[in-house]
């Protein structure tokens, strides 16, 4: 079997099952199964598959079919330019998630080595995109989970700045003893009525602890607004990923916990509610 042929029965059969984005998938399992990159399977798709590679790819298919997220089974998942393993022990890495390191950085590089705190780190890639751009800067990055902590861990040292992190298993922001210049979170936000709703990649394979916010969807986002302005430094912002669900309660919510803040909801690239964003007015 030629490489074209594989990635077109391989797009058909992810087409079948309903699988959005089929050839893109075929192609990162073909690429995963030979070790190589785009241009590099493109120029070789008259060339053999070969058996044993062949048996690979049958046994990455299958797994795909049966609706096991694509990052789980190749290992990895690109966020923010960089590339980060991924296992079930944390949430795969979302396109919408890098609007939120963006704004922490705008907000980082106008200080002079700001302390920044990620609550939830998962496989810690908002902390590990925040350290690698802001040469210098240290961070906190918390995590209830040991095996997420691990894996925040590894990826910081495939990154090389395990120096700058310390991360910590506790409960949001807990461990924090001294004030603090910029506090990022992606907590859960999913509401638990729509649980069984979500994909079965979501739903069977992403930890629920990681995405299920409770009945509004708000549990542990309401938490978090509770205990972060004793622990934000004058002129310091928070920033919290949330659905456009969320939006409207956040934001009234950030505006009773902090009166004398600048609070607002900063949308995505698809135009949806995605990020509540709060200023403290420095004196």
């Amino acid at each position: 079997m030629k490489l074209a042929q594989a990635l077109h029965e391989a797009t058909e059969a992810l087409q079948a099952a309903g699988i959005e984005d089929a050839w893109l998938e075929a192609e990162v399992l073909l690429r995963h199964t030979l070790h190589l990159d785009r241009a590099h399977l493109y120029a070789r798709l008259q060339e053999g598959l070969g058996p044993e590679a062949e048996a690979t790819f049958r046994s990455l298919l299958t797994r795909r079919l049966a609706r096991e997220p694509t990052a789980y089974i190749v290992g990895q998942r690109e966020f923010y330019g960089l590339d980060l393993e991924t296992t079930p022990a944390a949430l795969i890495p979302r396109p919408e998630t890098e609007l939120l390191v963006g704004e922490a950085l705008r907000r980082a590089r106008c200080l002079d080595e700001p302390l920044m705190v990620d609550v939830g780190t998962g496989n810690g890639a908002i902390a590990v995109a925040l350290a690698v751009h802001l040469p210098g800067v240290a961070l906190v990055a918390i995590d209830l989970s040991r095996q997420a902590l691990a894996l925040a861990a590894r990826n910081a040292r495939r990154h090389g700045v395990e120096s700058r992190i310390s991360f910590l298993q506790a409960d949001l922001l807990a461990p924090i003893a001294e004030l603090v210049d910029i506090i990022v979170a992606n907590l859960p936000y999913v509401r638990s009525v729509d649980w069984d709703s979500l994909p079965p990649e979501i739903r069977e394979h992403e930890p629920r602890a990681a995405l299920d916010g409770g009945p509004a969807g708000l549990r542990e986002i309401e938490r978090l607004l509770g205990q972060a302005p004793s622990c934000l430094r004058l002129g310091g912002s928070l920033l919290v990923e949330l659905g456009p669900a969320q939006a409207g309660p956040a934001l009234a919510l950030a505006r009773r916990r902090f009166p004398d803040a600048a609070a607002r909801i900063v949308p995505d690239a698809a135009g949806l509610d995605r990020l509540l964003v709060i200023d403290t007015l420095s004196r």
